[in-house]
Protein backbone atom coordinates (compact mmCIF):
# COMPACT_ATOMS: atom_id res chain seq x y z
CA UNK A 1 0.00 0.00 0.00
CA UNK A 2 1.87 3.50 -1.13
CA UNK A 3 1.00 4.97 2.40
CA UNK A 4 2.67 7.59 4.45
CA UNK A 5 5.57 6.55 5.88
CA UNK A 6 4.30 5.14 8.57
CA UNK A 7 1.79 2.96 6.64
CA UNK A 8 -1.33 5.27 7.90
CA UNK A 9 -4.33 5.59 5.35
CA UNK A 10 -5.45 9.20 5.36
CA UNK A 11 -7.37 9.29 2.00
CA UNK A 12 -7.97 7.47 -1.56
CA UNK A 13 -5.39 9.61 -3.13
CA UNK A 14 -2.61 7.83 -1.59
CA UNK A 15 -3.60 4.88 -2.87
CA UNK A 16 -2.95 3.31 -6.70
CA UNK A 17 -5.16 1.51 -8.76
CA UNK A 18 -3.04 -1.73 -7.46
CA UNK A 19 -3.37 -0.71 -3.81
CA UNK A 20 -7.21 -0.66 -4.10
CA UNK A 21 -7.33 -3.81 -5.92
CA UNK A 22 -4.88 -5.86 -3.28
CA UNK A 23 -7.20 -4.57 -0.53
CA UNK A 24 -10.20 -5.61 -2.45
CA UNK A 25 -8.97 -9.03 -3.13
CA UNK A 26 -7.48 -9.10 0.76
CA UNK A 27 -11.36 -8.31 1.70
CA UNK A 28 -12.26 -11.32 -0.88
CA UNK A 29 -9.93 -13.61 0.88
CA UNK A 30 -10.96 -12.94 4.31
CA UNK A 31 -14.79 -12.99 3.71
CA UNK A 32 -13.97 -16.59 2.80
CA UNK A 33 -11.83 -17.67 6.32
CA UNK A 34 -13.29 -18.92 9.14
CA UNK A 35 -13.25 -16.50 12.59
CA UNK A 36 -10.61 -18.91 13.82
CA UNK A 37 -8.20 -18.30 10.98
CA UNK A 38 -8.69 -14.72 10.73
CA UNK A 39 -8.05 -14.23 15.17
CA UNK A 40 -4.57 -15.10 13.89
CA UNK A 41 -3.57 -12.29 11.93
CA UNK A 42 -3.49 -9.89 14.47
CA UNK A 43 -3.17 -11.49 17.62
CA UNK A 44 -1.77 -9.22 20.30
CA UNK A 45 -1.90 -6.33 18.62
CA UNK A 46 -3.25 -3.84 20.35
CA UNK A 47 -5.79 -1.13 18.24
CA UNK A 48 -7.16 2.04 19.26
CA UNK A 49 -10.42 4.06 18.37
CA UNK A 50 -9.69 7.55 19.21
CA UNK A 51 -13.38 9.00 18.21
CA UNK A 52 -14.06 13.38 18.24
CA UNK A 53 -16.85 12.62 16.46
CA UNK A 54 -20.24 9.82 17.35
CA UNK A 55 -20.42 7.15 15.11
CA UNK A 56 -22.05 4.51 15.86
CA UNK A 57 -21.92 2.24 12.45
CA UNK A 58 -18.57 3.22 11.62
CA UNK A 59 -17.19 2.74 15.45
CA UNK A 60 -18.80 -0.48 15.54
CA UNK A 61 -17.62 -1.84 12.11
CA UNK A 62 -13.90 -0.75 12.71
CA UNK A 63 -14.01 -2.31 16.40
CA UNK A 64 -15.32 -5.42 15.46
CA UNK A 65 -13.11 -5.71 12.37
CA UNK A 66 -9.87 -5.73 14.83
CA UNK A 67 -11.70 -8.13 16.94
CA UNK A 68 -12.34 -10.72 13.94
CA UNK A 69 -8.56 -10.25 13.37
CA UNK A 70 -7.80 -11.12 16.83
CA UNK A 71 -6.30 -7.47 17.72
CA UNK A 72 -7.22 -6.05 21.17
CA UNK A 73 -9.55 -2.84 20.88
CA UNK A 74 -9.64 0.26 23.02
CA UNK A 75 -11.91 3.20 22.39
CA UNK A 76 -11.52 6.66 23.54
CA UNK A 77 -14.29 9.14 22.69
CA UNK A 78 -14.88 12.63 23.22
CA UNK A 79 -16.53 12.53 26.36
CA UNK A 80 -13.73 10.47 27.77
CA UNK A 81 -11.12 11.65 30.78
CA UNK A 82 -8.34 14.52 29.45
CA UNK A 83 -9.80 14.74 25.96
CA UNK A 84 -13.26 16.33 27.75
CA UNK A 85 -11.34 18.46 30.20
CA UNK A 86 -9.35 19.69 26.94
CA UNK A 87 -6.12 18.37 26.28
CA UNK A 88 -4.80 19.27 23.11
CA UNK A 89 -4.60 17.16 19.86
CA UNK A 90 -0.84 16.95 20.42
CA UNK A 91 -0.53 15.93 24.12
CA UNK A 92 -2.89 13.16 23.82
CA UNK A 93 -1.54 11.90 21.07
CA UNK A 94 1.77 11.31 22.19
CA UNK A 95 0.59 10.03 25.58
CA UNK A 96 -1.09 7.34 23.54
CA UNK A 97 2.02 7.19 21.32
CA UNK A 98 3.86 6.52 24.83
CA UNK A 99 1.42 3.68 25.57
CA UNK A 100 2.50 1.95 22.32
CA UNK A 101 -0.72 1.26 20.86
CA UNK A 102 0.33 -0.82 16.95
CA UNK A 103 -2.79 1.19 15.67
CA UNK A 104 -5.15 4.30 15.65
CA UNK A 105 -8.12 4.63 14.54
CA UNK A 106 -9.34 8.58 14.23
CA UNK A 107 -12.85 10.32 13.66
CA UNK A 108 -12.47 14.19 14.09
CA UNK A 109 -14.44 17.19 13.06
CA UNK A 110 -11.57 18.97 11.85
CA UNK A 111 -10.20 18.47 8.23
CA UNK A 112 -6.35 17.46 8.48
CA UNK A 113 -6.54 15.99 11.93
CA UNK A 114 -5.45 12.62 10.83
CA UNK A 115 -2.75 14.17 9.03
CA UNK A 116 -1.43 15.52 11.59
CA UNK A 117 -1.82 12.92 13.99
CA UNK A 118 -0.04 10.92 11.38
CA UNK A 119 2.80 13.51 11.26
CA UNK A 120 3.86 14.02 14.70
CA UNK A 121 3.32 10.19 16.20
CA UNK A 122 5.14 6.82 14.69
CA UNK A 123 2.08 4.89 14.53
CA UNK A 124 -0.12 3.95 11.53
CA UNK A 125 -3.58 6.06 11.53
CA UNK A 126 -6.99 5.32 9.94
CA UNK A 127 -8.43 8.11 8.77
CA UNK A 128 -12.21 7.01 9.70
CA UNK A 129 -13.74 10.62 8.68
CA UNK A 130 -12.20 13.90 9.29
CA UNK A 131 -14.39 17.46 9.13
CA UNK A 132 -15.69 17.98 5.72
CA UNK A 133 -12.71 16.41 4.11
CA UNK A 134 -12.30 12.90 3.39
CA UNK A 135 -13.57 9.48 4.70
CA UNK A 136 -11.54 6.46 2.73
CA UNK A 137 -12.59 3.62 3.96
CA UNK A 138 -16.11 4.39 2.70
CA UNK A 139 -15.19 5.08 -0.84
CA UNK A 140 -13.29 1.64 -0.80
CA UNK A 141 -16.07 -0.26 0.47
CA UNK A 142 -18.21 1.42 -1.95
CA UNK A 143 -15.65 0.70 -4.84
CA UNK A 144 -16.10 -2.97 -3.48
CA UNK A 145 -19.77 -3.02 -3.08
CA UNK A 146 -19.96 -1.57 -7.32
CA UNK A 147 -16.93 -4.63 -8.28
CA UNK A 148 -18.89 -7.13 -6.59
CA UNK A 149 -22.61 -6.95 -8.69
CA UNK A 150 -20.62 -4.50 -11.90
CA UNK A 151 -17.39 -6.39 -12.17
CA UNK A 152 -15.18 -2.76 -12.78
CA UNK A 153 -16.02 0.90 -12.24
CA UNK A 154 -14.81 1.41 -15.91
CA UNK A 155 -16.84 3.68 -17.88
CA UNK A 156 -19.57 3.12 -15.32
CA UNK A 157 -21.97 5.83 -14.64
CA UNK A 158 -21.95 6.38 -11.46
CA UNK A 159 -24.08 9.84 -9.71
CA UNK A 160 -24.29 11.02 -6.82
CA UNK A 161 -26.55 13.36 -5.77
CA UNK A 162 -27.49 15.80 -2.92
CA UNK A 163 -25.74 17.76 -0.34
CA UNK A 164 -21.78 17.77 -1.80
CA UNK A 165 -20.68 20.79 0.15
CA UNK A 166 -21.21 19.11 3.51
CA UNK A 167 -20.48 15.75 2.83
CA UNK A 168 -16.74 14.32 3.12
CA UNK A 169 -17.97 10.85 1.57
CA UNK A 170 -18.67 12.49 -1.78
CA UNK A 171 -15.13 14.23 -1.80
CA UNK A 172 -13.36 10.83 -1.10
CA UNK A 173 -15.87 8.93 -3.97
CA UNK A 174 -15.47 11.36 -6.63
CA UNK A 175 -11.72 11.06 -6.55
CA UNK A 176 -11.73 6.92 -5.74
CA UNK A 177 -14.29 6.45 -8.39
CA UNK A 178 -12.64 8.93 -11.24
CA UNK A 179 -9.47 7.20 -9.86
CA UNK A 180 -10.49 3.59 -11.28
CA UNK A 181 -12.06 4.80 -14.52
CA UNK A 182 -15.93 5.64 -13.65
CA UNK A 183 -17.70 8.57 -15.56
CA UNK A 184 -19.19 10.26 -12.00
CA UNK A 185 -21.62 12.69 -12.42
CA UNK A 186 -22.84 15.27 -9.42
CA UNK A 187 -26.31 17.19 -9.42
CA UNK A 188 -27.29 18.95 -6.17
CA UNK A 189 -28.93 22.35 -5.10
CA UNK A 190 -26.95 25.28 -6.29
CA UNK A 191 -26.13 26.28 -2.00
CA UNK A 192 -24.99 22.66 -1.27
CA UNK A 193 -22.37 22.34 -4.46
CA UNK A 194 -18.76 22.41 -5.39
CA UNK A 195 -17.06 23.77 -8.03
CA UNK A 196 -15.55 21.57 -10.27
CA UNK A 197 -11.93 22.97 -10.33
CA UNK A 198 -11.88 21.76 -6.45
CA UNK A 199 -11.24 18.57 -7.95
CA UNK A 200 -10.07 18.06 -11.55
CA UNK A 201 -9.17 20.52 -14.39
CA UNK A 202 -9.16 19.48 -18.30
CA UNK A 203 -10.48 18.34 -21.02
CA UNK A 204 -10.34 14.83 -20.05
CA UNK A 205 -11.99 15.07 -16.37
CA UNK A 206 -14.12 12.42 -15.71
CA UNK A 207 -16.29 13.99 -13.69
CA UNK A 208 -19.29 15.96 -14.29
CA UNK A 209 -21.13 18.86 -12.53
CA UNK A 210 -24.47 18.43 -14.15
CA UNK A 211 -27.81 21.06 -12.99
CA UNK A 212 -30.16 19.00 -14.13
CA UNK A 213 -30.94 15.64 -11.74
CA UNK A 214 -32.56 13.86 -15.02
CA UNK A 215 -28.99 14.20 -17.06
CA UNK A 216 -27.72 12.81 -13.66
CA UNK A 217 -29.78 9.76 -13.44
CA UNK A 218 -30.49 8.85 -17.10
CA UNK A 219 -28.99 5.33 -18.23
CA UNK A 220 -26.61 5.60 -14.50
CA UNK A 221 -25.40 2.60 -13.52
CA UNK A 222 -25.51 3.76 -9.54
CA UNK A 223 -27.64 6.48 -7.99
CA UNK A 224 -26.00 7.65 -4.86
CA UNK A 225 -28.13 9.97 -2.95
CA UNK A 226 -26.01 11.98 -0.15
CA UNK A 227 -27.86 12.33 3.46
CA UNK A 228 -29.07 15.92 3.81
CA UNK A 229 -28.26 17.24 7.49
CA UNK A 230 -32.00 18.49 8.64
CA UNK A 231 -30.25 21.73 10.11
CA UNK A 232 -29.35 22.96 6.17
CA UNK A 233 -32.79 23.86 6.23
CA UNK A 234 -32.75 26.15 9.38
CA UNK A 235 -29.54 27.64 7.98
CA UNK A 236 -31.16 28.44 4.58
CA UNK A 237 -29.28 26.06 2.12
CA UNK A 238 -32.81 24.51 1.22
CA UNK A 239 -36.01 26.66 1.59
CA UNK A 240 -37.74 23.13 3.35
CA UNK A 241 -37.06 19.45 3.19
CA UNK A 242 -40.44 18.90 1.05
CA UNK A 243 -38.98 21.18 -1.47
CA UNK A 244 -35.84 19.45 -1.02
CA UNK A 245 -37.42 15.80 -1.67
CA UNK A 246 -39.18 16.85 -4.28
CA UNK A 247 -36.40 17.99 -6.79
CA UNK A 248 -33.52 15.64 -5.50
CA UNK A 249 -35.21 13.02 -3.34
CA UNK A 250 -34.38 9.99 -5.27
CA UNK A 251 -37.87 7.87 -5.75
CA UNK A 252 -39.33 4.85 -7.82
CA UNK A 253 -40.65 7.22 -10.58
CA UNK A 254 -37.29 8.96 -10.58
CA UNK A 255 -34.83 6.18 -11.50
CA UNK A 256 -36.93 4.78 -14.26
CA UNK A 257 -34.64 6.89 -16.88
CA UNK A 258 -31.63 4.77 -15.07
CA UNK A 259 -30.90 1.19 -16.01
CA UNK A 260 -33.11 -1.55 -15.14
CA UNK A 261 -30.37 -2.87 -12.78
CA UNK A 262 -29.22 0.40 -11.00
CA UNK A 263 -27.33 -0.01 -7.76
CA UNK A 264 -29.13 2.13 -5.24
CA UNK A 265 -26.19 3.07 -2.67
CA UNK A 266 -26.59 5.27 0.29
CA UNK A 267 -23.07 5.95 2.96
CA UNK A 268 -26.17 6.29 5.70
CA UNK A 269 -27.55 7.35 8.24
CA UNK A 270 -30.50 7.58 5.92
CA UNK A 271 -33.47 10.09 6.45
CA UNK A 272 -36.03 7.80 4.59
CA UNK A 273 -38.60 9.86 2.47
CA UNK A 274 -35.91 12.92 2.45
CA UNK A 275 -33.22 12.28 -0.14
CA UNK A 276 -34.59 8.45 -0.60
CA UNK A 277 -37.62 7.25 -0.75
CA UNK A 278 -38.14 4.08 1.67
CA UNK A 279 -39.29 1.83 -1.01
CA UNK A 280 -35.64 2.31 -2.51
CA UNK A 281 -33.89 1.68 0.28
CA UNK A 282 -35.76 -1.70 1.28
CA UNK A 283 -36.48 -2.92 -2.54
CA UNK A 284 -34.20 -5.32 -4.70
CA UNK A 285 -31.80 -2.66 -6.01
CA UNK A 286 -30.54 -1.21 -2.51
CA UNK A 287 -27.35 -2.26 -1.37
CA UNK A 288 -27.07 -0.60 2.05
CA UNK A 289 -27.21 -3.35 3.44
CA UNK A 290 -24.57 -5.02 1.14
CA UNK A 291 -22.49 -1.74 2.21
CA UNK A 292 -22.24 -2.77 5.52
CA UNK A 293 -21.42 -5.74 5.26
CA UNK A 294 -18.89 -5.34 2.72
CA UNK A 295 -17.81 -2.54 4.88
CA UNK A 296 -16.95 -5.34 7.95
CA UNK A 297 -14.75 -6.93 5.17
CA UNK A 298 -12.83 -3.88 3.67
CA UNK A 299 -12.15 -2.64 7.38
CA UNK A 300 -10.68 -5.81 8.30
CA UNK A 301 -8.28 -5.74 4.96
CA UNK A 302 -6.93 -2.81 5.63
CA UNK A 303 -6.07 -3.79 9.63
CA UNK A 304 -4.71 -6.34 8.22
CA UNK A 305 -2.60 -4.92 5.60
CA UNK A 306 -1.50 -1.91 7.55
CA UNK A 307 -0.64 -4.03 10.81
CA UNK A 308 1.38 -6.35 8.32
CA UNK A 309 3.49 -3.72 6.37
CA UNK A 310 4.16 -1.43 10.16
CA UNK A 311 6.33 -5.18 10.76
CA UNK A 312 8.14 -4.78 7.45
Amino acid sequence: MNTTNNKSLLDVDQLSEVDIQNIMNEADKLSNDNIESTKKYNSGKSVLTLFYENSTRTRTSFELAAKKLGADVINISLGSSSVKKGESLLNTVKTLEAMQFDLIIVRHSDAGAPYFISRNIDIPVINAGDGLHAHPTQTLLDVYTIQKKLGTLKNKKISIIGDILHSRVARSNILGFSKLGANVYINSPKTLSLFKNKFFEGENSLVNFVDDIDHAIENADVIMPLRIQLERQEQGNIPSLREYSKYWGINEEKIKIAKNNVMIMHPGPVNEGVEISSSLVHGDKSQINLQVKHGLFIRMAIIKTILSEANK
